[in-house]
């Protein structure tokens, strides 16, 4: 099956169908904006920057190696450069879902405390399968700082902008390093008590 490589930010807006980027290197995406082809039932993809949505009611299977990313209860997924994914959509459910989609190239992070920390965020490996999941007050918690994002995205590019939205992506990667520390913890503990 062929694999797909998008290389930029601009690349993935058009193979969706989207608006132009406002930054070449930065994009935030509503999903309901997102367009998939009716024929389109399996995509093989590699993108080139690393990807946070936050999305319910997704029609579709995400695999994101050799493993099918588990969305039974999480709402967020987190993908690395270089990454082969693949999306099977179900044809009875085509929809878009809600949520937003972040893609930052790594170019953005240069000469940034995030391109040297990003890495030990552990949720864009392959071995993480499951996406995260978030009770009502933290999803309000990400939900504020993607619309804090959103908000600096879409003022004139000044040189505060790269400064103010790296600050945001630190801030929304601790809170859900901190609620995927939590989910780990809860299953495990659940986990334990059935057996």
């Amino acid at each position: 099956m062929e694999v797909i490589r998008i290389k930029s930010i601009t690349e993935y807006h058009r193979f969706r169908g989207l608006p132009k980027p406002e930054h070449p290197l930065v994009s935030l995406v509503d999903y309901s904006q997102v367009k998939f082809p009716d024929d389109e039932n399996t995509t093989n993809m590699v993108i080139d920057f690393y990807s946070i949505a936050l999305k319910r009611d997704i029609g579709a299977k995400l695999y994101y190696g050799q493993q099918v990313y588990d969305f039974d209860e999480g709402i967020m997924s987190f993908i690395a450069p270089g990454q082969v994914l693949r999306l099977e959509q179900d044809p009875d459910s085509l929809h878009n879902g809600t949520g937003y989609l972040l893609q930052i190239h790594p170019d953005f992070l240069w000469n940034s405390s995030l391109a040297k920390n990003i890495k030990s965020y552990t949720f864009f490996d392959y071995s993480i399968n499951e996406a995260l999941f978030l009770s009502e007050k933290e999803e309000n918690t990400i939900v504020s700082i993607f619309e804090n994002i959103r908000d600096e995205y879409h003022t004139n590019i000044d040189r505060f902008t790269q400064d103010l939205i790296i600050a945001q992506i630190e801030l929304l990667l601790k809170y859900c390093d901190r609620y995927y520390s939590r989910q780990f913890l809860t299953r495990k503990i659940s986990s334990h008590q059935i057996l």
